[in-house]
This record gives structure tokens, C-alpha cells and sequence, in this order.
């Protein structure tokens, strides 16, 4: 009896070499489908924290120029007769020139980095002991980053009196992994101008009464198509002037 026992159990069939591999093969596709399910998600969250960055970086950078430009202040220069005295003694005691507001068209191996500078009452203190004292001289700046292959916007603050050298005119970063920075005036009859300089006569003593802004930033999913962020600033007190003088 108990020898025909050990016989059946010994003579029970076990898996075959191909149920083997077929299990083994079987295993591998779902892990794979599994693994590449997972990378796939993986890589989704990471595209969409990587353009949630850009967002929040460009809502920064145009809150704060759209801030600067509606503050901008520009003090016309006095007609009022002054003998010669007053007026040498004004010439030593005034700084540099800052009382203009200057665009520039520029470029950075092919990619628009224009430049923009004006008087603003958007002071800003960086530290404790610094005081918001008067208007001040903002300028945007722009520079390659240092791998090359993107731009980088700096913004300098600088008090109306102070001046500034060629060392800190970069300012503070306020966006990188731009691929352009592009700013454009609009003028008093609706013409849209790519520079703007109050000192030459064509502007002389005027402001724009909007600036155009667009920033394109780097996309890593599809770097044919960089991610635009594009608004408009109506500049107040050049909006008052053409109100008085119509």
C-alpha cells in the first residue's frame, strides 16, 4: 500500500521547458508594460513641473516690468530763463543724464535681446537699512547664460543719484532659459516703433503710451516651439501728457 503511494507521486507530470519560457516571456511583457507605463507618467509630471517653472517665472518677470513701466516718471526739462551762474551750478551739481527713457533693438547670435531704461518711482530695497528715497533708474538688461545656449534678463535699480558701474549694470537675474526678450513702443497716433530714444527729435521729450513685451522661454518637450508670453503696458503719465496737449 504504501509502495504504490511513492510510486504515483514520483510519476506526477512537472512544467515543461517551453511552459517555462512561455511563463518567463509572459512575465517580461507586463513588466515591460508596467515599467513603461510608469516612465511615461514619470515623464509627463516632470514636462508639467518644468513648464509650471516657466509660467511662474515669466507671471514674475512681467509683473514686475509692468509694475516698473507704470511708474515711470519723466521730468521735462525747465524753459524758464536762469542766469549763467545757475546754470553752471546746475550742470556740476546733476549726475549722469537718467532722465530719458531709452529702448534698444537688439540682438544675441540671432535672437532678439532688447534692452530697456527709465526713470520709475518702482524703487526696490534689497536690504534692512536701505531706504525707498525718490525715483530711481531701471534698466533691462540682457546676456547669454554662461552655457551659451539661452538668455538671461537682468533688472538694475538704481537710485537717480547714484551711479552706477560698468560692474553692476547687469543688475539682479530676474528670468533665465529665455530664448528672446523683444519689447516694442507704440507711439501717441498708434505707430508701433521697434527703438525709442526721448532725446532724439523724433520722440523728444515724450513717452511711449504702451510697451509690447514678449518672452520666449525654452520648451523641453518641444524645443521647435518655445513657450511665448506676450502683454501690454499703457504707460500712465504718457497717457496724461497726450490727454493735456489734445
Amino acid at each position: 500500500m504504501n509502495t504504490t503511494n511513492t510510486t504515483n507521486s514520483t510519476n506526477r507530470p512537472g512544467f515543461t521547458l517551453l511552459e517555462v519560457l512561455i511563463a518567463v516571456f509572459i512575465l517580461a511583457v507586463v513588466l515591460s508594460t508596467i515599467f513603461t507605463s510608469y516612465s511615461g507618467t514619470f515623464r509627463v509630471v516632470n514636462e508639467t513641473e518644468s513648464q509650471a517653472e516657466m509660467y511662474e517665472m515669466a507671471r514674475v518677470a512681467m509683473q514686475r516690468i509692468i509694475e516698473d513701466l507704470e511708474s515711470v516718471c519723466f521730468p521735462r526739462s525747465e524753459k524758464s530763463e536762469k542766469s549763467e551762474s545757475e546754470k553752471t551750478s546746475e550742470i556740476e551739481e546733476e549726475p549722469v543724464q537718467r532722465a530719458r527713457f531709452l529702448g534698444e533693438d537688439k540682438e544675441i547670435n540671432g535672437r532678439a535681446a532688447d534692452t530697456l531704461r527709465f526713470l520709475s518711482r518702482a524703487h526696490l530695497v534689497l536690504d534692512e537699512e536701505g531706504e525707498a528715497s525718490g525715483p530711481a533708474e531701471i534698466m533691462y538688461s540682457v546676456k547669454e547664460s554662461a552655457e551659451g545656449d539661452t538668455l538671461v534678463l537682468y533688472r538694475a535699480d538704481t537710485l537717480e543719484f547714484e551711479k552706477v558701474s560698468e560692474e553692476e549694470e547687469g543688475g539682479v537675474i530676474l528670468c533665465d532659459s529665455l530664448v528672446s526678450v523683444n519689447f516694442t513702443y507704440t507711439d501717441a497716433k498708434g505707430d508701433v516703433h521697434d527703438t525709442w530714444d526721448s532725446t532724439r527729435e523724433e520722440f523728444k521729450e515724450r513717452l511711449p503710451v504702451k510697451v509690447s513685451i514678449i518672452l520666449e522661454f525654452v520648451n523641453k518637450s518641444h524645443p521647435e516651439s518655445p513657450l511665448k508670453f506676450m502683454t501690454g503696458v499703457a504707460v500712465p503719465m504718457a497717457r496724461e501728457d497726450h490727454a493735456k496737449s489734445s
